[in-house]
């Protein structure tokens, strides 16, 4: 099947929040995006060594992939997010200090100590209720890009004494798992953001922390 992957740019302007950023923001400064700003950067970039800092694009990040802001971490003191939600900067938290810029709601934050630990302690919850179950669904996507080979032999030799059912499907409606009542917990192989958002109400967990 041909795919045709068309670029949506937003319109938004990202002044207004990088004004406001300016307070907060330290000497050298890493810029990350997704990908609807992409087009802003050089903007930003032009804007803040206007304003006495020192600005070196990474490029974009994905929640689950930060390559272009662990790049450039070395380079600068802080990673400044120009975007929406907190998925994307967790990410980037783990290894540099990250601010986030929302030109949305024109709102500047910064994701701290506090919230990563608030982060790190609901996977080691849902970590724990994985290895007490012993009924585990697997949620596996069929999409390109998102399709993980999970080894089905080497989990069942890990954990010999837990049932593993496997559930494949295009376009994940969190609802829908609960229409299996005899899961006990779940382990995600998609997006990892499924795992640190509360969309069940079982334990969700990422296939790398099993």
């Amino acid at each position: 099947m041909k795919t045709v992957f068309l670029s949506a740019e937003s319109d938004v302007d990202i002044m207004p929040v990088l004004s406001k950023a300016l307070k907060v923001l330290p000497e050298k400064i890493g810029l990350v995006t997704t990908a609807q700003h992409l087009n802003k950067l050089a903007e930003a970039k032009k804007f803040l060594e206007k304003n006495g800092k020192k600005a070196t694009i990474g490029g974009q990040v994905l929640g689950c992939n930060v390559l272009n802001a662990e790049k450039i971490v070395d380079k600068v003191d802080c990673i400044l997010f120009i975007g929406s939600g907190k998925f994307h900067p967790i990410e980037i938290g783990k290894v540099k200090k990250i601010i986030v810029a929302n030109p949305f709601t024109n709102e500047v934050s910064e994701i701290g100590e506090i919230e990563m630990k608030k982060i790190e302690i609901k996977r080691k919850v849902a970590v724990s209720k994985f290895l007490s179950a012993d009924k585990i669904g697997v949620i596996m996507s069929t999409k390109k890009g998102q399709c993980v080979n999970v080894d089905r032999k080497q989990l069942q030799k890990k954990y010999p004494n837990k049932q593993f059912f496997y559930f494949a499907c295009d376009t994940l409606n969190m609802n829908d798992l609960e229409n299996f009542p005899f899961v006990q917990c779940w382990i995600n192989t998609m997006c990892p953001r499924i795992a640190y958002e509360d969309y069940s109400q079982k334990a969700v967990v990422n296939l790398e922390d099993v």
